[in-house]
């Protein structure tokens, strides 16, 4: 009997050791900015290297940008959303510009559903539920790395008239900067949500 309550303790000494996050959003002094640019102003934001969508497009430009974590990523990672409020939905595209530009990926991932189940203002994080089936629209940026501030990221807004409009899976123009929640999670290695920060909205 004493080894069984010896190994729940453990194992639930591990799992509290295992979710807890290394360090508080505090750690980072994160600071962020958003604004509309043109195409020529998201260029320029970018750099040459980095395309920018050509199309009939409003185009958000975000930064953001922390200081160095006090300790390593290590197979974790930084998921950073960009969210309609009117719709919950991700951009479907982003283009983006770091300092470590091999540590910043586009996508999504399904263990991130999480961070909708655990925080009711990040509900757009997660996948979107149509009659009794869950789909996965629109991008999240990840960063891997540390070192990779500061982030800047050009998302485009697509215009979409008539039944199209209802019908699309990301979200579309006109929109209004207030419209947008823009908010930093940090991922651990094994798919933990150790905390989320809402930076914008």
């Amino acid at each position: 009997m004493l080894a069984v309550i010896l190994a729940v303790m453990a194992f639930v000494g591990w799992r509290w050791w295992h979710n807890h996050p290394p360090y508080g959003p505090e750690a980072l002094a994160i600071k962020s900015s958003l604004q509309f640019v043109s195409p020529e102003e998201a260029q320029a934001a970018l750099g040459e290297k980095v395309p920018v969508s050509n199309g009939r497009d409003q185009l958000v430009l975000g930064r953001v940008s922390w200081q160095t974590p006090p300790k390593p990523l290590d197979g974790g990672y930084f998921a950073i959303f960009l969210i309609d409020k009117r719709t919950n939905l991700k951009p479907g595209n982003f283009s983006a510009s770091s300092p470590r530009q091999e540590a910043v990926d586009l996508g999504s991932a399904s263990v991130e559903n999480k961070i909708a189940e655990r925080y009711s203002w990040l509900q757009g994080a997660g996948d979107v539920k149509e009659g009794n089936s869950w789909w996965s629209y629109g991008s999240r940026l990840a960063v891997s790395d540390g070192e990779a501030s500061p982030l800047t990221f050009v998302a485009p807004f697509p215009y979409v008239e008539g039944p199209l409009r209802a019908a699309a899976h990301v979200p579309t123009a006109p929109v209004a900067i207030s419209d947008l929640l823009l908010a930093l999670v940090y991922m651990g290695p094994d798919g933990q949500v150790y905390w989320a920060q809402r930076l914008q909205g």
